[in-house]
């Protein structure tokens, strides 16, 4: 699923595929965003077509989505898919419900129900 934050310009993907929450390189430094290092630093492959990236930093991103408010730890790497994913972490950690039919994904907060769903094709 794709959403995009228009107060930011920025976009994110909510995919459940994986089990880390990243944040792109170019979204940090854009926003000035203070980084931290990373405690467990690690390697991933997946992420672009230079092979091997060494995550080493994280940052922390508050964010909105229509009525719903959010503020999330990511692993900086350099990815040009979107500025955000939000992975299995993030689902799990806010109980998400997702309805795969639809595309839509359901979360309870403060006691209200909030469903974000995908950006239309235009």
């Amino acid at each position: 699923m794709r959403v995009a934050m228009y107060k930011t310009g920025c976009s994110l993907i909510i995919d459940s595929r994986s089990c880390v929450n990243t944040c792109s390189t170019t979204f940090v430094s854009k926003l000035n965003l203070c980084i931290n290092k990373h405690a467990k630093p690690y390697r991933l492959q997946w992420l672009n077509d230079n092979g091997e990236v060494k995550v080493t930093k994280q940052v922390v991103v508050p964010f909105f989505i229509m009525k719903y408010v959010d503020e999330v730890l990511y692993d900086v790497v350099p990815i040009q898919a979107s500025h955000i994913l939000l992975r299995r972490p993030w689902q799990y950690n806010k109980k998400t419900i997702h309805n795969g039919v639809k595309n839509k994904y359901t979360i309870i907060k403060y006691g209200k129900i909030i469903t974000l769903v995908p950006l239309t094709p235009k």
